[in-house]
């Protein structure tokens, strides 16, 4: 496994982690979670994500006890969980005081733990003035409930301002952005954050590599299996709205290319994100253990991705976003 510091912070975090999103909770008991633990552990991952909203807290309740039963290190483990969405009540969601300090609370309660390492804010929260967030994000670090704080699918200039915020108050600003990114989804890290990298150190911990498993090319129109994330009830929807032709089509240019390597697509996919050097760790998800398996491999691809084979891809992908023009 290789280690990245999470962004300007003097944290390590394996380049590829684990998130609870979908499995726990929702595809898995307890005994294959604490098997997919177990794995991902002897492959070296030592960081572990979550959120209050993943199967309504039963993802924490799950993920904090396998890792209490396995007898595991506090030390040893990174853990982060996000907060946003809390329940249905006025005062259950958003990034309020109330519901960051009642949140917080709530997950380290499901968690069985006495901090997480790193808070994230789930989503920005524009009826929140992003002040209060900010000192309450630091007050949960002074009270010693996370060690670090960090955003979730925001932009640029809400990020920009939690860090003037911090800056004018001496406070401590995010240290971390939560994206996608994956070859379908890439102008956020790529461009859109470019100033953000040098200006506040800003780290990445980058979700979804494999686009919900399409860039696993195990999805088509017909084939739907029936033990994946778009088979359940809650993603269907989602399904429809992704699945479509053209993105398909991309899939299917991609898998020539990965078997030239000699590799499945989805260690090409994930290798391609955690070639990015603003990458702090990629976020990898799965319900099987022979998929933690696969997915670990990709950091033996990374080699593999040469000049010439990224020119490739983007032949196929298409997705480079347009660089800003610069006048002088």
């Amino acid at each position: 496994m290789q280690y990245r510091s999470l962004g300007r912070t003097g944290l390590k975090v394996s380049l590829l982690s684990y998130g609870a999103w979908v499995s726990f909770g929702n595809q898995i008991d307890m005994e294959e979670a604490k098997l997919l633990l177990s794995r991902l552990r002897e492959f070296g991952v030592n960081y572990f994500d979550n959120a209050e909203i993943y199967a309504n807290g039963q993802a924490e309740m799950m993920m904090g006890q396998a890792i209490k039963e396995l007898g595991w290190l506090r030390s040893d483990i990174v853990i982060s969980t996000k907060l946003f969405w809390g329940g249905h009540g006025p005062n259950d969601r958003g990034l309020s005081r109330k519901h960051i300090i009642e949140g917080i609370l709530g997950s380290l309660q499901r968690l069985s733990m006495d901090y997480v390492d790193i808070l994230f804010c789930h989503r920005p929260d524009v009826s929140t003035p992003i002040e209060e967030t900010v000192r309450t994000m630091n007050y949960v670090i002074q009270q010693g409930w996370a060690f670090y704080w960090g955003t979730s699918e925001w932009d640029a200039r809400q990020i920009t301002e939690a860090w003037e915020v911090a800056n004018r108050f001496n406070l401590i600003g995010p240290a971390v952005e939560q994206p996608e990114y994956n070859l379908f989804a890439r102008h956020k890290v790529e461009v859109e954050f470019a100033p953000l990298y040098d200006r506040y150190g800003m780290g990445l911990a980058v979700w979804s590599p494999l686009a919900s498993g399409i860039l696993t090319g195990k999805y088509n129109h017909e084939k739907v299996p029936h033990d994946s994330r778009f088979a359940l009830e809650d993603f269907k929807d989602f399904a429809r709205v992704t699945l479509v032709d053209e993105v398909l089509q991309k899939v299917e240019g991609l898998i020539p290319i990965a078997a030239e390597l000699g590799v499945p697509l989805a260690q090409l996919a994930i290798a391609w994100c955690a070639v990015n050097p603003k990458v702090s760790t990629v976020i990898t998800g799965a319900s099987k253990e022979h998929q933690i398996i696969q997915n670990m491999k990709a950091l033996d691809v990374m080699p593999l991705l040469t000049p010439s084979v990224l020119e490739k891809i983007e032949a196929v992908v298409q997705s480079s976003p347009q660089q800003p023009r610069i006048y002088r």
